[in-house]
């Protein structure tokens, strides 16, 4: 059985809550503490994602609240005093806005939440309208998939592979841990037979049991 988990329109919050360019500080602040969340995508015409208003771009205003920042610290901080200084979503945000498709998978945003370093994605189409927000936690759902689903998946990846995979290789998991055990007909198999494995969403790692390569661990990803 297939992961039906397989993209960001999977697992995705399709409920948004967003702000136009024009949005003023204080609405800002009031809309991210009733949706309890850290960001918020801002949007132009019919839904365009133009860039991200987040926490992290509200704080200057209380960090210079109390003095006026002296010129080489302007220098040095000049994005913060910019912020500190704005009032609109459109001046407060990080433009362009880190984005990811719908159909993206989810390894895909995973790595781009890890390269830009942010915790959340706004989901775009093809013309660039929002449909959604993932989050960390939801990439994270696949690892919730039963030992008995990835079971039958793995011996669908394995039967992709072997003529007889029932007869060559014996598949159990636990807690999300797949333990291949049995004969292995071609011990040079085992790195490709662990990558296979390991594509497979939900899975947390690759033990093998093999006959001739007993308790060998393949090499990481």
């Amino acid at each position: 059985m297939r992961n039906a988990a397989q993209f960001v329109s999977d697992v995705m919050t399709r409920s948004v809550a967003a702000v136009d360019r024009g949005a003023r500080f204080k609405e800002i602040v009031e809309t991210l503490r009733r949706w309890q969340i850290s960001a918020l995508p801002v949007l132009a015409g019919e839904g365009r994602v133009i860039g991200v208003v987040s926490e992290a771009d509200l704080l200057p205003k209380e960090g210079f609240r109390e003095r006026d920042p002296e010129r080489l610290e302007r220098l040095r901080r000049s994005d913060d005093v910019r912020r500190a200084e704005a009032v609109t979503a459109g001046e407060l945000m990080t433009s362009p806005a880190v984005t990811v498709r719908a159909d993206a998978t989810l390894g895909q945003a995973a790595r781009t939440m890890a390269r830009e370093s942010v915790k959340r994605l706004p989901v775009v189409n093809g013309d660039g309208l929002l449909v959604g927000i993932v989050s960390r936690a939801d990439l994270l759902k696949v690892f919730l998939r039963s030992d008995e689903d990835l079971v039958a998946e793995v011996r669908h990846v394995i039967g992709q592979l072997f003529a007889s995979p029932a007869k060559d290789l014996q598949v159990t998991v636990a807690d999300g841990v797949v333990t291949l055990s049995g004969r292995l007909r071609d011990r040079s198999l085992v790195p490709v037979v662990a990558r296979l494995v390991r594509g497979v969403e939900g899975v947390v790692d690759v033990n093998f049991d093999v006959t001739g390569t007993a308790s060998v661990r393949p090499p990481g990803p």
